[in-house]
């Protein structure tokens, strides 16, 4: 097929397109119009697509005219549609090739849509996921989605799962839609979040290790299975083990412990780094011994495990059907939010020049490391807008471009939390990927209006999730504080109890959603039987110290009340706020009633410090810790920091879901978290685009009437039947 390459200045590519027509105006000057191609470098990705095959075109809608005279030469230009035993390399060195259409709206990457009959030689198999031409497609042939339309039950796994925001939002989402998504396996590093995911989804994998630990434990993993293979005829019905019963002697001097023979009663569980802390990394099996209780049970190093082949074997067999771990092919969705914290917006010491050069940075390249090994069939990537904001969105380009280098499809979005009816504007980054043999995931369209609070760079304006300024839509009245927290009782600064009734019925409709039960939610049963309105959990604060609680019963009930308020304080002309040069009040500890830092706080501007909240606002983000001293964290009418409850609701967490570990650490749990209303919108659009309930090639859906604020039950009664 021929094309015009149209050239450009020196040290650029030549652009390729092809010519739509030629044509003269009416001046006798010679035109033609082409519909262009992109390289990956003219894409949104830019200088994060240098290690893309440089003969990879991307298909577009984009036409124009230009003088006859840019015209230099013609090329062959293929499409192709990349399957398992599809040598790319086969392609001619001086040929271009493509298998994907880019659209600027959303740098959406994805399947040439149906209907262009553009280059179509001939009609090609679903295709395989190749992280690049040279790929070995034959080794992948096992690892690809299965080609059923509908599968009962969709696996996901929840990277960097926190105390699980995000896979619960999902797999609320996905239901409403009739898709059972179910969390099969969560990673996280940190203990306590690991702990709450737990107490909330007692039938997940959770692993409370790093995500680089786990993808080497997934690899090594992969290896034992290989050499321990059951059929599938096996792997269909419960394990019947042949092995005789005997336990393997081990001399214990191997293990370091105490002299004399111990015998492995079984194993019972594995783990890839230094469980022992000796400085020696490697595969680890826990080992229960036969006398012991659980609490005798010790790591040991694979290698050292010599003798209990046998068991080993067991293992591993039982292990591969209850699926423990996820082997290549067997995960549907992976999603995550790869902490950067190097590039936070709240970090002052972040490297800005090369944020890929910073190892807290380098998680992003772990989670798609971790996509590339189990190529699972959608992708979802969540993290803050600074990824697009830092070293020129390098961060964000490049979690984008590893995507299209695997050959997902792909698509950017920036949603507003409030625009799906929270009371805090909470902007964040989300990353669609979907596998080429499925349809990729539109991003759900608000339905609410939101108080803006801050904006994502100019460069990325055209991925906000939002109406066009001339598109009709019926939008819910933006949710503020009131709406979300005035059911819940009252409670000191000392308050303690983890548990306590309500007291109040619910006053709005954010307050009756929120306060839905489990089996309200989802519509699944526990024990066979629904279960009753719960107690109220985690209604509790952080306490102040006496000389801030002191600070605070004093800063007035009333709309925009500060430490500006307190005696002492003059605020001049310029907004800056300086201590009164006489009246300096102390506290019953001598201590000043307005702290020093109060004055030099974003020099001396900020009206944050000891700020009330009031009930017809909004927060910008619910962060880790409510600090009193640069947040806008008291309670309108209560002398303390909202609680970790109030917390939670901020961040659309049902009222049934309970936390674990100190309060300083549910905070920090529910601040790090995804807004659990965006990942049900989210949720919502991937069911229906695993089912191919889309309308056209648009980037954006609209949900269901009232979606946000009504559970499982609601809208199943409400809504049109979506199965047919």
């Amino acid at each position: 097929f021929l094309l015009s390459v149209v050239e450009q200045g020196e040290g650029e590519q030549n652009l390729v397109g092809k010519i739509v027509e030629f044509f003269q105006t009416t001046d006798g000057q010679n035109y033609f119009r082409v519909q262009w191609f992109y390289r990956i470098q003219d894409t949104v990705v830019q200088d994060e697509g240098g290690f893309h095959d440089q003969r990879r075109l991307f298909y577009s809608s984009i036409m124009n005219d230009n003088l006859i005279d840019c015209i230099i030469g013609k090329t062959n230009v293929t499409q192709i549609t990349p399957r398992v035993g599809l040598k790319l390399a086969s392609i001619s060195p001086s040929d271009f090739y493509y298998d994907m259409e880019y659209c600027v709206d959303y740098s959406t990457f994805r399947n040439i849509p149906t209907g262009i009959i553009l280059l179509r030689l001939i009609e090609l198999s679903p295709p395989a996921v190749l992280e690049s031409p040279s790929t070995d497609a034959s080794t992948i042939t096992e690892t690809l989605p299965g080609s059923e339309l509908y599968k009962t039950e969709l696996a996901l796994l929840d990277l960097y799962s926190g105390c699980g925001g995000m896979s619960t939002g999902l797999c609320l989402g996905a239901k409403a839609s009739s898709v059972n998504l179910v969390t099969r396996w969560a990673v996280d590093s940190d203990r306590s979040a690991s702990e709450s995911l737990k107490l909330n989804h007692p039938d997940t994998h959770v692993r409370n290790e790093s995500a680089e630990d786990f993808l080497e434990l997934l690899k090594e993993w992969e290896k034992l299975c290989k050499r321990y293979n059951i059929s599938a005829t096996e792997r269909t019905f419960p394990f019947r083990s042949n092995h005789s019963g005997a336990k393997k002697r081990v001399n214990s001097e191997v293990y370091g412990i105490a002299s004399g023979e111990f015998e492995v009663s079984k194993l019972v569980g594995i783990c890839f780094g230094d469980p022992n802390e000796t400085g020696k990394r490697g595969l680890y099996l826990k080992v229960h011994w036969k006398g012991y209780n659980a609490s005798g049970n010790t790591w040991e190093p694979i290698k050292s495990l010599g003798p209990c082949k046998d068991s080993i074997r067991d293992f591993v067999r039982k292990g591969m059907k209850s699926k423990i771990l996820p082997l290549p092919g067997e995960v549907d969705v992976i999603c995550g939010g790869p902490p950067c914290q190097g590039i936070s917006g709240y970090n002052r010491f972040r490297n800005t020049a090369s944020p890929l050069d910073d190892e807290r940075n380098r998680q992003i390249v772990i989670f798609m490391d971790t996509v590339k090994f189990l190529k699972p069939r959608y992708v979802l990537m969540e993290n803050v807008v600074d990824i697009l904001r830092f070293d020129k969105g390098s961060l964000g380009r490049y979690a984008l471009s590893r995507l299209v280098h695997m050959n997902y499809q792909a698509r950017l979005g920036i949603i507003a939390a409030g625009c799906y009816g929270l009371p805090q504007f909470r902007l964040r980054f989300f990353l669609w990927g979907a596998h080429p043999s499925e349809v990729i995931p539109q991003f759900p369209l608000p339905t609410h209006d939101v108080i803006i609070r801050y904006w994502p760079p100019p460069e990325f304006e055209r991925n906000i999730v939002a109406y066009d300024e001339d598109q009709p839509r019926e939008l819910e009245k933006a949710t503020v504080i009131q709406d979300a927290i005035s059911d819940l009782p009252a409670v000191l600064n000392t308050e303690a109890c983890d548990e306590m009734p309500y007291q109040n019925p619910p006053e709005t409709e954010f307050q009756r959603y929120i306060r839905s039960t489990k089996y309200e939610m989802t519509g699944s049963t526990s024990n066979g039987t629904t279960e009753k309105r719960s107690l109220l959990y985690d209604h509790r604060p952080y306490f102040l110290s006496e000389d801030d609680y002191q600070r605070v019963c004093q800063i007035p009930k009333r709309k925009g009340a500060n430490f500006r308020d307190l005696p002492g304080v003059i605020v001049g002309v310029d907004n800056v706020v300086r201590r009164h040069p006489t009246e300096n009040p102390l506290l019953p500890s001598g201590k000043p009633l307005v702290p020093d830092y109060c004055f030099t706080f974003e020099q001396g501007k900020s009206k944050r410090p000891f700020a009330r909240l009031w009930w017809d606002e909004n927060l910008p983000t619910a962060l880790t810790f409510p600090s009193c001293h640069s947040q806008v964290v008291l309670h309108p009418e209560q002398d303390r920091v909202l609680t970790i409850r109030e917390f939670a609701r901020l961040q659309g967490f049902p009222d049934y879901y309970r936390f674990n570990g100190t309060v300083k650490e549910r905070y920090c749990q529910i601040g790090n978290a995804v807004a659990v209303p965006v990942a049900r919108a989210l949720g919502y659009a991937l069911g229906l685009a695993y089912r191919r309930k889309l309308s056209g090639n648009e980037p954006l859906i609209t949900l269901p009437p009232k979606f946000s604020h009504s559970n499982y039950l609601q809208l199943s009664t409400h809504q049109p039947d979506t199965t047919d």
